[in-house]
């Protein structure tokens, strides 16, 4: 997956970078022929056939050389990095929408900073790889390329060949060591995931650190991820330091053979001392990229061992289907549940079964049912949060697997139970951060959720910042703003997933009063644990274990005495005056 991004990448700026390399072979020419001007000068500078005019020729040949090398090198940086830049900010964009396209299935499986570490540090080492090393191979190539021609050329190819034979055994010994150097850099970005995630768990869950008094057994775990990652980083390090050091000693054997043989030489008039002077200069150029080998060996492998870790995330296909063809569909919020039976991926007990339900446009239906019995699963199912049969979920008389995705959930307006804000202003987290709706929108939600009066205690009222996760709310304040959240959207159907958990019984009358005023006509389903959030649905179904054990309105399922009258006794045994008012 990310090698085709690569690719049509490298298509669609294929100019530049043709450009590009051709300025990066230009560069390292016009840079193997500064040794042989130089060679030219030691040779013109010797008493006896000294010419001033031919010295002056050659200084000018390597002030125009200097100013080509830095011209065309400037060129092709700014190309390839530019470029680089653009591939990992592509890479970044398409890592991100795909995620956006996973199922909860994915995420409850993957923790979040091993995500992060995927969406900053394999990213940028990627853009690394084929950025600025792939264009420091083509240089180093082109570069040692051209001054042993040159080194052969002009000056003598025995020489050259028997100097130059300790590189062999230099590709050999790096290709090797970049094999350990992936392995490594593999083992640092899973302990830096590891740590990413521990520190961002850490951050989320400070209160309940704090009130247990755990602070110093997280600090202690913290320490034992920390010494991993630097153990792995120093062993990353120890391999990839060998690299240098043993380039570097060949090449000391290969100017000590040149010292040697090519003094020889000189001395025997078999070539010049210029030709000498250049031969040397040569190995210096030459060097200079083999050195960085051990840097382009390095980068590529981290690069290669992010690719692979990237793509074994791009390559997860979304597990839900997206079939539905149906072009300007407007939903209006009729509901059918026909024979529906549910279980989740991985397991064999049904969470539903044989739930037949209808909630005709307009009216609101009540879910209760103690914990587990499948209350949040029914109304996830009608996101489609998981795949469904065919024919088992109708939306105005459509099979829901026919509605797009996107429309369908458009329609919805949903306050989940664990109640999720951004760090951003109250706006901003009631609006969505979309410009569709007006001030006055955003009052009529927010008084209708009740959290008007606490939002004009704030000092920049719709404008105060909230915390990670809204840390600087209470509960009934998170549960309110994503209430408000859900109304501004004015949905064809209003989901409640226990929303009303978090406030008192007076604000909770309060709300589901305002609720049957600006929602008459369109579509509601309330979960509640308490009676009081329910009792006046159109109708109330009770789960228990996956099944519709009772159904009926608030008054009918207390004349049969089953489950909801047993729920109905134990919340209000000791509150008789409150039992009376419903």
């Amino acid at each position: 997956m990310a090698n085709n991004i690569i690719l049509k990448f490298a298509k669609k700026y294929k100019f530049s970078y043709a450009i590009g390399i051709i300025f990066m072979i230009l560069s390292s020419c016009i840079q193997s022929l500064f040794p042989k001007v130089l060679g030219n000068i030691v040779d013109i500078l010797k008493i006896s056939n000294f010419n001033k005019n031919l010295v002056i020729t050659n200084i000018f040949y390597i002030i125009l050389i200097a100013a080509g090398g830095f011209l065309s090198t400037f060129i092709w940086r700014n190309l390839i990095n530019s470029n680089s830049r653009r591939l990992e900010c592509e890479l970044r964009e398409t890592f991100f929408t795909h995620l956006q396209k996973l199922s909860s299935e994915f995420y409850s499986k993957r923790k979040t900073g091993d995500l992060i570490a995927y969406a900053i540090n394999d990213i940028s080492a990627v853009r690394s790889t084929f950025g600025p090393v792939t264009a420091m191979s083509i240089n180093a190539l082109v570069l040692c390329a051209a001054s042993i021609y040159s080194m052969c050329k002009t000056i003598d190819w025995h020489l050259t060949l028997i100097t130059l034979i300790p590189i062999p055994f230099i590709i050999f010994f790096t290709v090797n060591i970049g094999r350990l150097i992936k392995i490594k850099f593999t083992d640092v970005q899973e302990n830096f995931a590891a740590i990413s995630d521990k520190v961002q768990e850490n951050i989320y869950g400070i209160r309940v650190i704090k009130t247990y008094v755990q602070e110093e057994n997280e600090i202690e775990s913290f320490e034992k991820l920390n010494n991993k990652i630097t153990d792995a980083n120093l062993s990353m390090v120890k391999t990839s330091s060998l690299l240098s050091p043993v380039i570097e000693f060949c090449f000391s054997i290969s100017f000590a053979v040149n010292l040697i043989i090519g003094g020889k030489m000189v001395l025997n008039r078999q070539i010049t001392l210029g030709d000498f002077v250049a031969f040397n200069t040569y190995l210096t150029i030459i060097i200079n990229p083999i050195i960085s080998i051990g840097r382009i060996i390095n980068t590529y492998q981290r690069g290669m061992a992010s690719l692979e870790r990237l793509n074994d995330i791009l390559n997860v296909k979304p597990k839900i289907t997206d079939n539905g063809k149906i072009s300007s569909l407007k939903i209006n919020g009729d509901i059918e549940f026909k024979n529906l039976d549910f279980c989740y991926p991985g397991l064999n007990k049904k969470s539903l079964q044989r739930i037949n339900i209808k909630i005709p446009k307009g009216h609101t239906l009540g879910i209760i049912g103690r914990t587990g019995s499948g209350k949040s699963t029914l109304v996830n199912l009608l996101f489609k949060m998981y795949n469904i049969e065919a024919e088992k979920i109708f939306i105005d008389g459509l099979d829901i697997n026919n509605i797009p995705l996107e429309t369908l959930r458009n329609s919805f307006g949903y306050v989940p139970q664990d109640n999720f804000l951004f760090s951003a202003t109250i706006k901003d987290n009631i609006t969505f951060f979309k410009d569709l709706y007006s001030y006055n929108d955003m009052k009529i939600s927010t008084e209708s959720s009740c959290i008007q009066h606490s939002i004009d205690s704030f000092k920049d009222k719709f404008n105060t910042l909230l915390g990670e996760q809204g840390i600087n709310l209470s509960g009934g304040q998170k549960q309110r703003v994503s209430i408000a959240r859900a109304l501004i959207k004015d949905p064809a159907v209003l989901v409640l997933d226990d929303s009303l958990s978090a406030v008192d019984t007076i604000t909770e009358g309060t709300i589901l009063n305002n609720l049957k005023n600006i929602r008459k006509g369109k579509t509601n389903i309330i979960i509640a644990h308490r009676i009081s959030a329910v009792k006046d649905a159109d109708e109330i179904i009770v789960l228990d274990n996956g099944f519709i054990h009772e159904r009926g309105t608030h008054y009918e399922l207390l004349q049969k005495g089953g489950i909801y009258y047993g729920i109905y006794n134990e919340q209000y045994k000791d509150s008789p005056k409150e039992a009376e008012a419903l």
